[in-house]
């Protein structure tokens, strides 16, 4: 097997369920060999194994979770493998040194597909029960973009969450269908599963050229690229700790001036600080939580945290769940 089109690239090639074999090199090497008959030995036997996989488990206040998954069963590809489980163990230290969780967090590295659905297999039905959002972690060592694989029927905690942090924080990011869907999201969103689970990326998976080649190696995957992918999946489980559903604990509009949090003067023009109190304030009826107002007041969900504690503080909001 070899790339005519990409002439240096070694391709990734696999046949895990048919017994056939075959050798991948890059077409310059190909080309380079002489005409003739050649001899073979592979040295490999079939027998009974087992299968391994990580787990970590973060308790928190909640025993809904949430779940991390990333995989480990190609280690020669640098931005679709070893960028997963890097970032994933930086994002385990970072909840590991967060002493107020609020969810617990089940962390696991698997191999891919067979990986998770052997996972499943064991754990269905407490996933079922007890995950309240998941993310799919691969393919986030780049610098070229950001991208985002919604769950299979979308509008989940995790859709919606991963779309804020997305908008408010990149701005501009490939948006895919389910339908382009390619990692372990098939299993943990099939039906029968449907767990909320997303893909949030830097370049995706099947869509850069080095991808599933020998080309895909550290000259593709940067610190800045990592730091990047840890930030935007950071920032997503940091606006899931924080997403309660407020609600307003006076009728009408409270006088906020007599609790410090509104000039004492009138103006023409409201401060953007003043105008998000009274935006949150409007939309705090115990039905919504922090993501839909912000979304709907056009705030980052950590900031209109912060501005919801502050309201909380004054007795004017208090938290439903």
């Amino acid at each position: 097997h070899s790339l005519p089109e990409q002439p240096n690239a070694i391709p990734y090639i696999t046949s895990y369920y048919s017994r056939m074999w075959g050798f991948c090199i890059t077409d310059e090497q190909r080309k380079s060999l002489k005409p003739g008959q050649y001899r073979v030995v592979i040295d490999s036997e079939f027998v009974k194994g087992s299968l391994d996989y990580g787990e970590l488990i973060l308790p928190g206040q909640l025993t809904d979770e949430i779940l991390l998954s990333t995989y480990i069963c190609h280690p020669s590809m640098a931005n679709n493998e070893l960028s997963g489980p890097a970032v994933t163990t930086a994002l385990a230290r970072w909840l590991m040194d967060k002493p107020d969780r609020r969810y617990t967090y089940r962390i696991v590295f698997v191999p891919e597909t067979i990986g998770a659905i052997a996972y499943l297999s064991k754990h269905v039905e407490h996933l079922k029960e007890h995950v309240r959002a998941g993310f799919v972690i691969t393919c986030v060592g780049d610098e070229r973009t950001y991208s985002f694989v919604p769950s299979r029927m979308g509008g989940t905690l995790a859709d919606r969450v991963a779309l804020h942090a997305l908008e408010t924080k990149i701005g501009a990011f490939d948006k895919y269908s389910f339908l382009d869907r390619g990692s372990d999201e098939r299993q943990y969103c099939s039906p029968g599963i449907d767990l909320p689970v997303v893909s949030v990326m830097r370049s995706k998976y099947g869509e850069y050229p080095e991808y599933h080649t020998s080309l895909d190696d550290l000259t593709i995957v940067t610190p800045e690229g990592l730091q990047g992918g840890f930030d935007i999946l950071k920032n997503c489980l940091e606006i899931l700790e924080a997403n309660h559903i407020w609600k307003a604990t006076t009728p009408c509009e409270p006088q906020l001036g007599k609790h410090g949090l509104y000039s004492h003067r009138g103006s023409n023009k409201l401060t953007a600080d003043a105008r998000n109190l009274r935006h949150l304030l409007a939309y705090a009826d115990g039905k919504l939580d922090l993501v839909d107002i912000a979304n709907i007041i056009g705030v980052d969900a950590r900031e209109c945290n912060d501005i919801a504690i502050r309201l909380a503080e004054k007795g004017l909001l208090s938290a439903i769940t």
